[in-house]
């Protein structure tokens, strides 16, 4: 059996092209991308409350669709999503529908929720403790910090996990937030 011997610049021209032909390769997500990504979510978050005091629960309803059409990855599967405020058998909200009902409520499957978007939200920041990019997946954990209209701040835990999708577009598969531990 003979071996073919190739020299260095085949074989690097050929891993090369294995990479760049490799699923993915030119949707690695970039940090830039992340960033305006997660500021995005907050924006949304607010306009969300902006539209359900200028028109009620209908039109926040309405932004509320645009944000988790755009924002989110129900489109490539169930989202890992377990909210803030959620608890019982309702804790985790893989549906589109169990999300929706989070944000602005009146869902009677979802009769607890009151509308986590619908709190008069005016300002929002987020600040990473960590960032994992692996291509096309990029995970972040760290606090968002949410201003209502008094001027109070909440502070919530924050893990989110970023698709990029076929067209580009970063899309959360996993959103989980919860209050910070207090040992009072």
């Amino acid at each position: 059996m003979k071996i073919a011997k190739l020299s260095f610049f085949t074989a690097s021209f050929l891993l090369a092209a294995a990479v760049q032909a490799a699923p993915g390769y030119k949707n690695v997500i970039t940090d830039a991308e992340l960033q305006a990504a997660q500021q995005a979510w907050g924006e949304a978050l607010i306009s969300i409350s902006q539209a359900y005091q200028q028109g009620g629960r209908d039109q926040a309803t309405s932004r509320a669709r645009e944000v988790l059409d755009a924002a989110y990855g129900y489109n490539l599967g169930p989202v890992l999503f377990k909210p803030t405020l959620a608890s019982g058998e309702q804790t985790f909200r893989t549906s589109y529908d169990g999300a929706l009902a989070y944000f602005v409520g009146g869902n009677s499957a979802f009769a607890d929720d009151s509308g986590f978007a619908l709190k008069g939200w005016q300002g929002y920041q987020f600040r990473n403790a960590a960032v994992h990019i692996n291509g096309d997946l990029a995970l972040t954990m760290g606090h968002v910090m949410l201003t209502n209209a008094a001027g109070e701040v909440t502070t919530v835990d924050k893990t989110w996990g970023f698709k990029k999708d076929d067209q580009g577009a970063l899309r959360i598969v996993l959103h989980h937030s919860s209050l910070p531990f207090s040992a009072n």
